[in-house]
């Protein structure tokens, strides 16, 4: 992996934050979907038992003011204190978090790096692509936890996300 996705993937920062320094563009959200999913693993990493639940799934689209998609992501939290955290459904939830003054850890889980049709499609950009899956801990408790996949079209910012050899 190449230095600078390094920093964007394994980095404690907020992503959104990142994609709108390295934009120079205001980063919003296009909320696709939030529903309950009681104490379904709905298809997430395996991690999702330490969430609890019931839950619910947020899945949203990253993009620049001027309509690029640069990421997305879905997230599960426990249904009965989403609201408390997400007051604005429309916010990144760094934003709706730091208004908060929130308190928290990101513990990253793990790694993807891949194909997908369905996301070439999305994206408007052939892959592969880089994701992973994060857990954001409050208070000793795990908070949420976290599925963004990026989008290549960052590597006119970040340039190749693989190292070239040497």
């Amino acid at each position: 992996m190449a230095p600078a996705w390094q920093i964007l993937l394994l980095g404690d920062g907020s992503p959104t934050r990142h994609l709108q320094l390295l934009t120079r563009e205001r980063t919003e959200v296009d909320v696709i979907d939030m529903s309950l999913v009681g104490m379904n693993l709905d298809g997430a990493p395996d991690i999702i038992r330490v969430v609890p639940g019931p839950r619910l799934r947020r899945q949203v689209w990253l993009r620049t003011a001027s309509g690029q998609r640069l990421a997305y992501a879905a997230s599960w939290w426990e249904a009965s204190h989403v609201d408390e955290y997400l007051q604005n459904k429309s916010l990144p939830i760094w934003a709706s978090l730091a208004r908060l003054r929130t308190e928290l850890y990101r513990d990253i889980q793990g790694l993807y790096y891949g194909e997908s049709e369905a996301l070439e499609d999305a994206f408007g950009q052939v892959g592969p692509f880089w994701g992973r899956h994060y857990l954001f801990w409050h208070r000793g408790k795990p908070l949420t936890l976290i599925y963004e996949v990026f989008s290549p079209y960052l590597t006119r910012y970040l340039g190749p996300m693989q190292s070239g050899p040497g």
